[in-house]
């Protein structure tokens, strides 16, 4: 039975008039900060056993972990159910874009503010500050960081970096340690520095500028397939497929994600939803966009909404 439409779903009404509304809850998977208080535990994550397999031999042979797949198949999640069920802390994430490097990616020098800082100290006859305060590892490089355990680092989307991308980072990923050449220059009174990291502001200790990991940290790769990568790249990952979500697993998914009773009354967007899915073209969150609406009583028969929801990924915008 599908909910009935709620007479008070439309919060903006387009008719200039001021209100104060109280907006209801988000759905979980737009939940951030102090609105996740509460809730119980972070998203589950569905994985076939065949999959999660694939998961386990990277974990053991300390390989990066190649994932591919169709958008809205769980790529990106899948760092953050590794790191969760293996109690791993935050995820280090690294978005690639056109403009990614490596050198960005495990640290920053800020010359320019460490040359005013130190002008400013000199003028009021104060103490130099530590170059250390200049220099903030990159999540690459504060995924290299020495500890008891390893981080889990998210390298999002690597097909839209610069085609030399993957080569680059062959050294770092096969022998886990990198050089800062600004702290490895200093004199030996200065051989341990302290620097900040990736997503805290405590500082992590360098010494003689170099940065070596006892445990290789968990790397994720995502990539949407948009272009091959190098053999000698590939030769040094674990590859995981990750294919477009059947009928009972999307099933799964909404029940996992909204409950069980959420699947009463959605049988019709079950189908449309599988109908108008092509390669590339539906994402299974848009589905759980389409029955949370529905769920809250919001009318998807009603002109151009349910196309919205379940627009087509592909194409000209």
């Amino acid at each position: 039975m599908n909910a009935e439409p709620a007479a008070d779903w439309r919060l903006f009404q387009g008719d200039g008039t001021q209100r104060r509304v109280t907006l209801p809850q988000a759905p979980p998977w737009r939940r951030f900060g102090g609105s996740r208080r509460g809730a119980p535990g972070p998203l589950p994550y569905l994985i076939a056993p065949e999959h999660a397999d694939v998961v386990n031999a990277a974990l053991h042979l300390r390989r990066p972990l190649l994932v591919t797949g169709p958008a809205g198949t769980g790529k990106s999640s899948l760092a953050r159910a590794v790191a969760h069920e293996l109690d791993l802390g935050e995820v280090l994430r690294w978005p690639v874009n056109s403009r990614a490097n490596v050198q960005d990616a495990l640290y920053r020098y800020d010359a320019i503010g460490r040359l005013r800082e130190t002008t400013l100290s000199r003028d009021r006859g104060e103490a130099e500050p530590s170059i250390g305060s200049f220099v903030r590892l990159g999540p690459l490089g504060t995924a290299l960081v020495p500890g008891p355990r390893p981080r889990v680092l998210l390298v999002d989307e690597l097909d839209k970096g610069d085609v030399d991308l993957p080569n680059d980072l062959l050294t770092v990923f096969e022998e886990g340690v990198f050089e800062i050449p600004e702290l490895a220059r200093l004199p030996e009174a200065q051989s341990v520095i302290q620097v900040l990291a990736a997503d805290s502001q405590d500082p992590v200790t360098v010494e003689r500028g170099k940065v070596l990991c006892t445990e290789f940290p968990v790397v994720v790769i995502t990539s949407n397939g948009e272009r091959d990568f190098p053999p000698a790249f590939l030769r040094r990952c674990i590859r995981l497929d990750l294919p477009t979500p059947d009928e009972e697993r999307l099933r799964a998914i909404v029940a996992a994600h909204l409950g069980g009773g959420a699947l009463d009354g959605v049988e019709d967007l079950l189908r449309s939803f599988l109908q108008r899915r092509g390669p590339g073209e539906l994402a299974t969150d848009q589905l759980l966009n389409a029955v949370f609406l529905r769920a809250g009583g919001v009318d998807l028969d009603a002109d151009g909404l349910l196309d919205a929801v379940l627009h087509q990924l592909g194409g000209t915008v």
